[in-house]
């Protein structure tokens, strides 16, 4: 036995120096330099083990740059991992939460009590208290902070100490404390991992490269020579979807305010190139309206002090609605107001004798509309305080003189217009007993509807209180007003 030990011991101290001899037999030449070639490629470097040739004593160069060229490569990767590492570390803790906006669509906000904890790239807001080996009440959102922006805010709350999180896909959420400490604690804690999260998804790609992309970067260090032509360009439809994988990663990741910025420059340039509203009256895109164009407008292009549309509507009226029965005061169908409105607007032709405008409130109805929607009322606004001056007067032949100056002094189509339309109020109160409208209750229809202020600056009762009498004021003594007399 022990012959045959030293027999076998002698065997192999003879054949470690064959390895470094180059008077050794072909075969073992071969395969030994076939591992060393072997070793030097990248791609081979990432299948083979550990071998018993490597950690032969006598050979310390060649296994410890093996060693550490394999060290290197598994220090990396470990490297890239380690960096995100969660930063913080904290327990769960009751917080109030609102969320504000989900996914860019704006919520009420409601103050709710959370137990709310921080992973490495999530904040879990629950309901109820997380415990150890227990389902928790019911995890109601998922924060992604990957991407997301933290600050902190007055202006969202009217509550201390609250910061918003505004998350990569529009999702905000409002976080508040009691306490400053334990909400800056939070805030500071929450914003590491925000940071090292984005980071994480910046090296996405880096990480999900292969080894030897890995290495290539490590070239210099001693013990690693030149990637073999083979290994330098890997499958390009491996490293085209890798790449494209990450690139939607760092757009996701961008902020928030870039892309609102980049919306307002946009929408901006779009309104700045739009064209002007007479370029496309010009060109016949947009037609000219009757309901809603300034009465001076309107009478020019038709060619008249008065507008058509006001004297169709009094004739149909007076021919067979002066003693409906709260005329003007009764409100017609608004369907059917709006339809006769968009004939008009279509400049179409209008026959206010067919059956679909045979209520007469209708009519009127949309004779008032005409008049509430005139940019500028039929009293215009640098007449106003001037009519409630004057009808602050107590002397009522005096009153009448002041009011019926200031109507002289209107524009044209504004005067003829008042003057139709005063005219045809008169022949109303003929009918009163019939459609029960008096005086007072065609001054509270019409007041609003012929004038009002430029700007609400006083009290809106009080306005209306002398919009009402004027208008009153008028329809009595319109005969010495208008000198209807003497038509």
């Amino acid at each position: 036995m022990a012959g045959t030990r030293i027999t076998n011991l002698q065997n192999a101290v003879k054949q470690v120096p064959l390895i470094q001899t180059p008077q050794h037999s072909a075969a073992a030449q071969g395969a030994v330099q076939m591992r060393i070639k072997n070793s030097q490629s990248s791609g081979d470097r990432l299948s083979q083990s550990k071998s018993m040739v490597l950690q032969d004593s006598d050979l310390p160069q060649k296994p410890l740059s093996r060693h550490r060229r394999n060290q290197s490569q598994h220090g990396v990767v470990l490297s890239v991992a380690t960096t995100f590492e969660p930063l913080v570390d904290l327990k769960g803790e009751h917080l109030n939460v609102a969320k504000i906006s989900d996914n860019g669509k704006k919520q009420r906000k409601n103050w709710t009590s959370m137990w709310t904890v921080l992973t490495t790239d999530e904040l879990l807001l629950y309901k109820d208290k997380q415990e150890t080996g227990v389902k928790p009440g019911g995890k109601t959102d998922v924060v992604q902070l990957s991407g997301a922006v933290i600050e902190w805010t007055t202006e969202k709350s009217s509550k201390k100490n609250v910061f918003q999180i505004t998350t990569n896909t529009g999702s905000e959420y409002l976080i508040q404390a009691d306490s400053y400490p334990t909400a800056s604690k939070w805030h500071d804690a929450i914003r590491k991992t925000v940071d090292s999260s984005t980071r994480e998804d910046r090296g996405f790609a880096l990480r999900r490269s292969n080894s030897s992309d890995l290495l290539s970067r490590h070239s210099s260090l001693p013990g690693h020579g030149s990637l073999s032509p083979s290994m330098k360009q890997p499958n390009p439809v491996h490293r085209r979807s890798i790449n494209m994988f990450g690139s939607s990663k760092l757009k996701h990741s961008a902020s928030d305010s870039a892309d609102k910025n980049g919306v307002k420059n946009r929408l901006k340039k779009f309104i700045i190139r739009r064209p002007s509203m007479k370029t496309l009256q010009e060109k016949g895109l947009i037609k000219d309206r009757v309901f809603g164009c300034p009465l001076q407008t309107l009478c020019e292009r038709e060619g008249t002090t008065v507008p058509k549309f006001v004297k169709i509507c009094l004739q149909a009226v007076e021919k067979r609605g002066l003693d409906a029965d709260g005329i003007y005061r009764v409100s017609g169908n608004l369907a059917t107001i709006q339809k006769l409105r968009f004939i008009v607007d279509q400049e179409e032709e209008l026959d206010l004798d067919h059956s679909q405008w045979e209520d007469v409130h209708v009519i009127t109805g949309a004779l008032k509309m005409f008049f509430r929607e005139l940019p500028e009322p039929l009293f215009p606004f640098r007449f106003f305080q001037q009519f409630v001056e004057a009808v602050k007067i107590k002397e009522a032949k005096q009153k009448t003189q002041a009011v019926k100056k200031l109507i002289q002094q209107l524009p044209k189509p504004n005067h003829d217009t008042m003057k139709l339309l005063f005219s045809h109020l008169q022949r109303v109160l003929a009918f009163s007993k019939k459609n029960l409208m008096s005086t007072q209750g065609i001054g509270i229809v019409f007041g609003p509807t012929l004038m009002w202020p430029e700007l609400d600056a006083g009290n809106m009762a009080v306005n209306m209180v002398y919009q009402n009498q004027i208008v009153e004021f008028i329809l009595i003594e319109s005969r010495e007003i208008f000198n209807l007399d003497s038509k």
